[in-house]
């Protein structure tokens, strides 16, 4: 999944689920269940997400909506995080660009 985030120091909670398209309560729920996931939170609870949190995010969100697999076998491959996966992510989300650019094509002939 591509996302189209300015670059920032911080992201709410509502520009990172319109990012993904999901709801503000399943990034509340992903925060309890991968502590990948660590915004900072001010005095008055509002969370502001970095671009490392946003880069967890998209790496959970491509293992459970796009790969398919289940809290805890996302867990594992988190745990198996190392220099090949984060190259992994990179050249899917390249892939993904070049699908979409493809399609684009597609639709205008």
């Amino acid at each position: 999944m591509l996302v189209n985030l300015p670059e920032k120091r911080y992201y709410s909670i509502g520009e990172i689920a319109k990012a993904f398209n999901v709801n503000t309560s399943l990034l509340r729920f992903w925060e309890k269940e991968f502590a990948e996931i660590q915004p900072k939170k001010k005095e008055s609870g509002t969370r502001k997400y970095t671009p490392q949190d946003v880069a967890n995010i998209q790496r959970i969100y491509y293992l459970i909506k796009e790969k398919g697999l289940t809290l805890e076998g996302t867990r594992k491959q988190l745990k198996l995080k190392d220099s090949d996966s984060e190259g992994n992510l990179a050249l899917i989300q390249k892939l993904e660009k070049v699908k979409s650019e493809l399609e684009e094509l597609k639709n205008k002939l």
